[in-house]
């Protein structure tokens, strides 16, 4: 009787190139499953019954996740719009399969309601923009303005490519979880060295 998918190496030749005898057969703990392959839509998420009882969870379609914002220690779940890069392969970018290390496009929106809230700036606003949604702006208490300015002292300044991208509503982010094995799809906004390395690759990857 077979069973499925196996990892074993009893099947493959010698480093020498000699084929080996094959005297034992296939073995619970050998077993392989098929990938998940996890698409971008509406969430489904099978669970499976693995070895020693335990369960992992199968995200077939996702699209939301948590990313979290390095620079200000900050988290917030926002939806995934796109699948931008992939290392690996990518027909993963063209069937919009959602792995990890993948590299993704996210909801800018969370993130500027925060930023807006926490240090009363509104990120990626033209400037010709910004000053009439001052006018429009909401009133906020003077406590409320005091601790404001208290933080925007101490904020750190936000870099270029990060700010172009708030003007589009779309963050480059990379997911850190295993949707396959934990139906959650993860990860952390690019910044820095990082962001300018994927960014890199994308553009090279556009001019072929």
């Amino acid at each position: 009787r077979t069973m499925g998918l196996s990892r074993d190496s009893r099947h493959k030749r010698r480093a020498t190139g000699g084929r080996r005898a094959i005297h034992i057969k296939k073995r619970k703990f050998e077993m392989a499953r098929p990938p998940a392959m996890t698409k971008l839509g509406q969430k489904r998420v099978k669970i499976v019954r693995v070895r020693g009882g335990n369960f992992k969870y199968r995200a077939m379609r996702l699209e939301y996740g948590n990313f979290s914002w390095g620079s200000e220690a900050i988290a917030k779940k926002t939806r995934i719009m796109e699948v931008a890069y992939n290392a690996s392969n990518n027909e993963l970018v063209r069937t919009k399969t959602l792995v990890k290390n993948a590299i993704v496009q996210v909801d800018a929106v969370p993130f500027r309601e925060w930023y807006k809230q926490h240090y009363g700036v509104v990120l990626g606003k033209k400037a010709a923009k910004a000053d009439k949604d001052e006018k429009k702006e909401e009133k906020v208490s003077e406590a409320t303005q005091k601790k404001q300015a208290k933080r925007r002292k101490a904020m750190g300044i936000i870099e270029g490519g990060i700010e172009d991208q708030f003007r589009q509503g779309r963050l480059y982010a990379c997911i850190s979880s295993r949707p396959g094995q934990c139906g959650r799809a993860d990860g952390y906004i690019l910044e820095g060295e990082e962001l300018q390395f994927y960014l890199k690759k994308m553009s090279a990857k556009k001019k072929k």
